[in-house]
């Protein structure tokens, strides 16, 4: 009984140990910014107003195992009108390939449910994760429910 329990307690920590191993050599850095740097996370942009009249807001930069994500909304009438990605990772060609087919459809997610209740893209996980995480703080800084 003893050998049992002691080979199925090797067993599972093999495969904890296994499936919890990250391979990946890719070094992530911050995207390069094709504009101005972004306003302070949940601080509302010149372009817009306060409160739920209307605005742009800009969530929090958050890290992910590939790079920051950050996003953006676009309130128009207490309503999130426009939702964008303003940095995602784009370290190299895989990760541009697939953040390239999740952001829209992560933007027009936003639209359609007008908070931070979407579901993450299949593939696109961490950005998923990070697109969400920013979007709260981005919906939060514009005191929409």
């Amino acid at each position: 009984m003893r050998r049992i329990v002691v080979a199925l307690a090797a067993t599972v920590s093999g495969l904890v140990l296994l499936f919890s191993y990250y391979t990946s050599t890719n070094q992530t850095r911050a995207a390069p910014a094709a504009t101005a740097p972004p306003a302070p996370a949940g601080t509302p942009e010149p372009a817009g107003s306060t409160g739920t009249a209307g605005g742009t807001y800009t969530g929090s930069v958050v890290q992910t195992r590939y790079g920051p994500v950050q996003v953006r909304i676009t309130v128009s009438g207490g309503r999130i009108g426009a939702a964008q990605a303003v940095q995602v990772p784009t370290d190299n060609a895989r990760d541009a390939e697939i953040n390239a087919s999740a952001v829209p459809v992560l933007n027009q997610e936003v639209v359609s449910a007008q908070s931070a209740k979407i579901d993450a893209v299949s593939g696109a996980t961490y950005t998923s994760q990070g697109y969400i995480s920013s979007l709260q703080a981005a919906i939060d800084a514009a005191h929409l429910s």
